[in-house]
């Protein structure tokens, strides 16, 4: 997932990352991964939707 977005460039849509989200979840749900593991996939995947314009700065 992570390589597809940034080998490409282009921001997934909001129904898309929905959609990855979902996948995301149930693989947590039904134990393929980690709760915790779910969990980062989910912030890296809502931080690349955000993109870095309005990212926080580093302190």
């Amino acid at each position: 997932m992570q390589k597809g977005i940034s080998s490409t460039g282009v921001k997934p849509e909001t129904k898309d990352v929905q959609a990855m989200i979902s996948a995301i979840d149930k693989a947590a749900k039904r134990g393929i991964i980690h709760k915790n593991a779910a969990n980062r996939r989910k912030a890296r995947l809502n931080k690349s939707l955000i993109g870095p314009a309005t990212a926080s700065p580093a302190a």
